[in-house]
């Protein structure tokens, strides 16, 4: 079956990084330009359109109307040393790459998709790293971003301080996956790391301060084989009809 929308994309020249991103967006099969969209913007967006199947699922969920009208935009990374300098809590690049989302992506996507143009109408979707920097990104900009999606994300006491730290944290909704055999998970930087512990300890943070959270151990580990296997859930769970 084929997809039945559009992948449109563009190329970004971003001041705050110095380089030319390539940005790309589904674009479903019934887009009007009357009526507003809720944007996804994934950070390892190759992965979410190839591995996790976005474009066909948001075809499903669109025509049976499980959820409301959405555009998935997915930005991708050169290598796994790029992605550690951008997403790591620590990277060298992490907060030059928040700007790019906040002030680059952000207004041309204004520009692109009609949408509400509220925080509450855009979300941060990411998994391992991925998803540390999408809830890193709405803890310092609650009112760009007001969704956050995170599977399997990577948490250390940068991530945690930042949630303990975080102003205006009780309006962000959030939707957080860990897999109960992620005990011993090989990272970009090379090691080796529990990640399910640490999950936990984030999981109980944010359950102390947010009502709009939603916290789901899957049976696996650390791959795309379960990621996928959630995204429904995911979306149903964010983009559903309240």
């Amino acid at each position: 079956m084929g997809r039945k929308g559009k992948m449109l994309d563009a190329q970004l020249n971003s001041t705050y990084l110095s380089e030319t991103i390539t940005v790309k967006w589904y674009q479903p099969e019934a887009f009007t330009p009357l009526n507003k969209y809720h944007v996804c913007i994934m950070q390892d967006g190759d992965d979410y359109f190839q591995l996790g199947r976005v474009a066909t699922l948001s075809d499903q969920l669109h025509e049976d109307g499980e959820i409301e009208d959405t555009i998935f935009v997915g930005i991708h990374y050169k290598d796994r040393y790029d992605r550690q300098d951008k997403y790591h809590p620590t990277g060298s690049k992490q907060h030059a790459y928040m700007q790019f989302l906040i002030r680059e992506v952000v207004p041309f996507l204004n520009e692109k998709i009609p949408n509400l143009h509220l925080g509450g109408s855009r979300t941060l979707m990411g998994d391992s790293l991925a998803g540390t920097l999408g809830l890193m990104t709405a803890l310092n900009y609650p009112h760009t971003f007001g969704k956050v999606i995170m599977q399997s994300p990577y948490v250390d006491e940068d991530v945690l301080q930042s949630v303990r730290e975080a102003k205006y944290f009780d309006n962000i909704s959030i939707y957080h996956t860990i897999g109960n055999k992620e005990t011993a998970v090989n990272t970009t930087a090379g090691d080796t790391k529990d990640f399910l512990g640490p999950n936990r300890e984030l999981k109980q943070l944010i359950e102390q301060s947010n009502s709009l959270y939603h916290y789901h151990e899957l049976d696996g580990n650390h791959t795309w084989k379960y990621w996928q296997k959630d995204l429904p859930r995911a979306l149903v769970t964010m983009f559903g009809w309240n």
